[in-house]
């Protein structure tokens, strides 16, 4: 088992006995270009507070990981960025491009330019995945009355497709109806690439994936990282950084950031799992209550 002394580095860069994720302060006090700020972020579910402060930046080309047990908030955390109405914001700002989008509905948060892949996508029968792009692009992309030509439409997603070496059949199918786990999942990276967010957002993606299904997702995403976007995983496992390389990887225990660091947190999380994490960082959370 893993001395707790091998979590020091990161933790001292990050976190003292009894404060909230101090990179994340330091971050704010040099950088006023982050696309994604999280700040202080509280949030509840039917009465339960399910996050309890979180900060995060993300600037232009950075890709950060967000790991931790099940329970823990991800998919909470997820679901608030994109203004799903069951989750409410107690306290704290989501701030994209330096404006705040608490109170902004889901689709005003996407011409924003946030985008979410879900970790389970939904099945749209009898629409094809083609005419769902245009829609997609028409809706977040251009105003009411610049509608993007179906001949610039079909040049863009050729373009796309040949990008992320999908075959052009693939448009024609129904969106995500009769898909296997990787074909939805490779959908949700087409959809990303046509509407060319700035903040991507990726719930699990490598939820329920073989092998083979992750390293071809991972190759799509991999296809779309650029200096424009920014890109937040999140997951439970290791395994799809063994294909996407984060800069920064953040653990989330009880609803909040309590370790920070670089890729080899996530092998070190990997190897030794959450176990020696949460009687550090749940411990002391008591024993601050308790003062």
């Amino acid at each position: 088992m893993m001395q707790l002394d091998n979590y020091k580095h990161e933790v001292e860069k990050t976190q003292n006995l009894s404060t909230l994720d101090t990179l994340e302060e330091k971050r704010k006090e040099i950088d006023s270009s982050s696309l994604l700020a999280i700040e202080d972020l509280n949030v509840s579910v039917e009465g339960k507070n399910i996050l309890n402060g979180v900060n995060l930046r993300i600037k232009k080309g950075e890709i950060h990981t967000l790991m931790g047990p099940n329970g823990s908030g991800k998919s909470t955390l997820a679901h608030t960025l994109m203004g799903h109405p069951g989750y409410k914001i107690e306290s704290g700002n989501i701030i994209i491009s330096g404006e705040s989008i608490i109170g902004l509905s889901p689709d005003e948060r996407a011409k924003k330019g946030l985008f979410l892949a879900f970790q389970y996508p939904t099945a749209i029968p009898g629409v094809s995945i083609a005419n769902f792009l245009r829609t997609a692009i028409n809706t977040v992309k251009r105003d009411e009355k610049d509608k993007i030509p179906i001949s610039k439409f079909r040049r863009l997603l050729k373009e796309k497709m040949k990008m992320l070496k999908m075959d052009e059949s693939f448009a024609r199918r129904c969106v995500n109806d009769g898909f296997s786990g990787g074909e939805k999942k490779r959908a949700e990276i087409l959809q990303m690439a046509m509407l060319e967010p700035e903040i991507a957002v990726l719930d699990e993606t490598d939820s329920g994936l073989d092998i083979d299904a992750l390293k071809i997702v991972s190759e799509g995403v991999n296809a779309l990282i650029g200096p424009e976007l920014g890109i937040l995983i999140i997951t439970h496992y290791q395994r799809i950084l063994n294909y996407i390389k984060p800069q920064f990887v953040h653990v989330l225990l009880e609803g909040r950031i309590v370790v920070s660091g670089g890729a080899e947190l996530a092998e070190k999380l990997e190897k030794e799992g959450y176990d020696l994490i949460k009687e550090k960082f749940t411990t002391e959370s008591r024993n601050v209550v308790h003062r």
